[in-house]
């Protein structure tokens, strides 16, 4: 077996827990090495730590600079600002990965094969807002200052370039609003269009959209693209949009990758409604441990549990109940180890 893998682990809060055990479960059965440093964060951060960040957990991440995270929840009152966030910008995560593929066939599109690269760390996002009064409105202006730097222009695209072409992607679409926000977006696709030109016209193709066409043919032809690549604020609407066309949520991983750390995660919310029941879908979070095992360069694990998922779904036709089946979070775990060790 390879030399042991640190790596820190965040069960997170309402489903966290049960989705996280159904993955290492499946981990386990492949024989993924990685050794857990559990932490906390989130809601349970708060209760334990007086944290939603606890200073143990970014500690953990910085020396073993890899993290697998359940759903966490954000604290309402009391000015708690989100762990992921935090998280983004404590490690510099500068690229969001969210993948957006069809395994189970059937849906209202079928043969989805998406990836939207997003850039996490600029735009609207970084929370430079305030409130002008007037008279005896304090909230009678609203303004927020987006910043999209050169640098951070060039961090995700290059990401997004070598990322489409090392996976034997064809082609790599920049999302923008140029023709509205010529400076904050504009910088955006003009360093997209420099790049290309200078190093990557020989080796993908390249084309350009204004986000809102993009969302409409998104919905009326997605087969037409590839790697999508955008800014914030674009990118975190468009990565739902595309989870929507495989099913939703539950069946979209995602990874955070930086200079320094990279953090993978399901992206769904902590659901604590269902918490608990024994009912939650883990398909989210064991797409994204595939995608930790693809980024720690063990492939053929990450092919084996991918290959498993769909099996258990589309062969046993185990499925929980947001997928129309009648499977507990530990029948479909128990129906997917046996896929790994059967095949």
């Amino acid at each position: 077996m390879s030399q042991t893998i640190p790596a820190t682990l965040i069960p997170g809060d309402g489903i966290g827990p049960e989705i996280v055990e159904a993955t290492l479960a499946a981990l386990d059965a492949l024989g993924a090495p990685f050794e857990w440093d559990r932490q906390i964060a989130g809601l349970e951060g708060v209760t334990t730590a007086g944290d939603p960040l606890p200073q143990a957990t970014l500690d953990s991440i910085r020396r073993t600079r890899l993290a697998l995270k359940g759903p966490l929840e954000t604290p309402s009152g009391g000015g708690y600002r989100s762990s992921n966030v935090r998280l983004r910008e404590e490690f510099k995560l500068y690229a969001n990965l969210r993948p957006a593929l069809t395994i189970v066939p059937g849906g209202r599109y079928d043969k989805i094969d998406l990836v939207v690269v997003r850039e996490n760390l600029e735009g609207l996002y970084i929370g430079h807002e305030h409130f002008v009064q007037i008279d005896d409105d304090p909230h009678a202006v609203a303004m927020a200052t987006g910043i999209n730097t050169r640098a951070g222009c060039r961090h995700i695209l290059e990401y997004a370039f070598e990322h489409a072409i090392a996976t034997g992607r064809k082609k790599v679409t920049i999302v923008h609003k140029a023709n509205i926000m010529k400076a904050l977006t504009g910088i955006f696709k003009e360093t997209a269009e420099q790049m290309y030109e200078a190093k990557y016209k020989d080796r993908i193709a390249m084309d350009t959209i204004i986000v809102d066409a993009c969302a409409m043919k998104l919905v009326l032809n997605p087969w037409q693209f590839d790697v999508l690549v955008t800014t914030n604020l674009f990118g975190d609407i468009l990565s739902d949009l595309v989870a929507g066309l495989v099913g939703g949520l539950g069946m979209a991983p995602g990874a955070n990758i930086g200079a320094d750390a990279a953090i993978f995660e399901a992206v769904h919310g902590s659901a604590p409604d269902i918490a608990g029941q024994n009912k939650a879908n883990p398909t989210a979070l064991l797409l994204a441990a595939a995608m930790m095992l693809d980024h720690v360069k063990l492939t053929d694990m990450a092919t084996r549990l991918r290959q498993a998922i769909d099996a258990t779904l589309n062969i046993d036709l185990v499925r929980t109940g947001d997928l129309g089946g009648s499977a507990s979070t530990t029948v479909f775990t128990q129906a997917l180890v046996n896929r790994i060790r059967n095949g």
